[in-house]
């Protein structure tokens, strides 16, 4: 009897003024992983967005929005870059843009609202006003 398993794996890095300050996984929620299906049927919207935020409930498989949204920046690559079976997805927030104490951060089809394909929370990263943040994300299927 074959049995095959697929799995969707998560994991970013959080750059602050071109250091890497933190390399964590996420969560890929049960939302996300609908959509993930439905993009294969040729329904859905791509993932375009990335929110940040300040919130510190752990992330949760039921979780459909980040618990305090702070800012959410358009992707670099809208939808992402494809390589093999990884998606990588980076976004930006310059100087001024998303200032304060970030603990969580999302990946969304739409700049409010949308659908949340992943969550992770993590160990406070300050953003100053002078700050510049990046995080690249990547959602691999196993």
């Amino acid at each position: 009897m074959l049995h095959d398993s697929i799995k969707v794996k998560g994991a970013l890095s959080i750059s602050k003024n071109g250091v890497v300050v933190q390399e964590i996984n996420n969560l890929v929620v049960d939302a996300g992983k609908a959509l993930i299906a439905s993009r294969l049927q040729g329904g859905g919207s791509a993932v375009t967005y990335m929110g940040v935020g300040t919130g510190a409930t752990a992330a949760a498989a039921a979780n459909t929005a980040l618990v305090t949204e702070l800012d959410r920046n358009a992707l670099t690559v809208s939808g992402g870059t494809l390589d093999g079976t990884k998606v990588t997805f980076a976004a930006t927030w310059a100087a001024g843009d998303g200032t304060g104490a970030l603990t969580e951060a999302g990946l969304f089809t739409a700049n409010a609202g949308g659908t949340m394909l992943a969550r992770t929370v993590f160990a406070v990263v300050n953003k100053g006003a002078a700050d510049v943040i990046t995080i690249t994300w990547d959602i691999t299927i196993l």
